[in-house]
């Protein structure tokens, strides 16, 4: 059976670039990039040469960039970092967990944390922003654009509010980086946050912008690393692998959006002509290119996941799978969705490799599947 692969916001193939330069750096780079011999001098010169890369990609000083594990200690050095007991901090109800998780143990020792909602496309308003602003508010945290949704933050517009009022603007970019066009130093941005396996590059490496003025406690201690950042010898063939993928999104970013952009409108509107009672969730905002959150009314997300994985298309639900219940998306539900409404929607989110056809291909199995799913589900009004 044919397979297709529509889950890109979860995670991407490597492209050939990355993987060439991921296999040339594991069999000919071996130094230490802290050792003072050719080696490790060689290992240096490398992972500097990846940091330019990076640092290019989000318009950024080199110096300014800081390597981690990946997105997720990205946004926990940000966060940890910068706010410790005492400090305010401002966020929103649709941040990734990555983000709403560390906000909750910032409660645990003693930082107050401000929650936002946002409006029925999941966007929040910067006003809402501005009025939850505190004389103690240390840092601002906003995703840039939604792992679930693809639906994207005014987050220049909020950075200026965090600036006007002395606190620091973090921005979780990790499903922006690539699909838009960053410049964090224009932008105002002070921290901002990207995960490499969501570029086309190895998992296990992403990186922290970090403004030269911004002070942050490390969080991983040991060494002098990253300039103090964050200890530990640092993943220097991933970078170099992080690197050549943000060359390539450098050089053809622009391209593929375009591709992207015309190939999310096909599939919506073979999707919307095929299926009826269907919703996009979040169509009213700016949304990424890749992305479509579909509604489709009487049946769980999870069961058109299976039925579209047996028809050979991977694509995913927003629900989170915990002890054997499944739980609705917090994303949708925050957007003001029933839990039955955010349990019966699923994501499908395009990528390098996806084609026309595959697209034509997924709007069939997709009405197929739903068509059958409806047949049997008591929760589906017959017509």
């Amino acid at each position: 059976m044919q397979r297709y692969y529509f889950d890109h916001n979860a995670t991407t193939p490597l492209r050939e670039e990355a993987l060439t330069a991921f296999q040339a750096a594991l069999s000919s780079i071996h130094g230490n990039a802290s050792s003072i011999h050719h080696y490790g001098q060689e290992a240096k010169q490398k992972l500097e040469g990846a940091r330019r890369q990076v640092a290019q990609l989000l318009g950024a000083p080199a110096k300014d960039i800081v390597f981690t594990s990946g997105g997720t200690e990205a946004n926990n050095l940000a966060l940890f970092g910068a706010v410790g007991a005492g400090d305010h901090v401002v966020t929103t109800a649709t941040e990734h967990p990555a983000v709403l998780n560390p906000c909750a143990r910032l409660r645990e020792i003693g930082a107050d944390v401000t929650v936002v909602e946002v409006d029925g496309n999941g966007v929040v308003d910067p006003e809402r922003i501005a009025r939850a602003m505190r004389p103690a508010t240390k840092l601002v945290s906003v995703m840039h654009a939604n792992n679930e949704t693809g639906v994207v933050q005014p987050v220049e517009e909020i950075a200026a509010i965090a600036r006007k009022c002395g606190a620091l603007m973090h921005v979780d970019g990790v499903q922006a980086a690539g699909k838009l066009p960053v410049c964090v130093a224009s932008a105002g941005f002070d921290l901002y946050s990207v995960s490499a396996h969501k570029l086309n590059a190895p998992k296990g490496i992403g990186a922290l912008y970090v403004r030269k003025d911004v002070k942050l406690r490390a969080q991983m201690l040991g060494g002098h690393h990253e300039r103090d950042r964050r200890a530990g010898t640092e993943n220097v063939p991933a970078a170099i692998a992080f690197g050549a993928a943000a060359g390539w999104w450098m050089g053809h970013g622009a391209e593929e959006r375009a591709r992207l952009s015309g190939l999310r409108d096909r599939l919506t509107a073979a999707v919307t002509q095929a299926i009826p009672d269907v919703r996009i969730n979040g169509a009213g905002a700016q949304r990424l290119a890749n992305t479509v959150n579909l509604q489709l009314d009487g049946i769980e997300g999870e069961a058109v996941v299976i039925a579209m994985d047996l028809r050979g298309f991977a694509i995913s639900s927003g629900s989170a799978c915990s002890s054997g219940a499944v739980e609705p998306s917090h994303v949708l539900l925050a957007m003001g969705m029933s839990a039955e409404q955010a349990r019966s929607s699923v994501r499908i989110s395009l990528g390098v490799g996806n084609t026309e056809e595959q697209v034509e291909a997924l709007a069939r199995a997709l009405a197929e599947a739903v068509k059958h799913l409806r047949r049997i589900s008591p929760a589906y009004a017959h017509v």
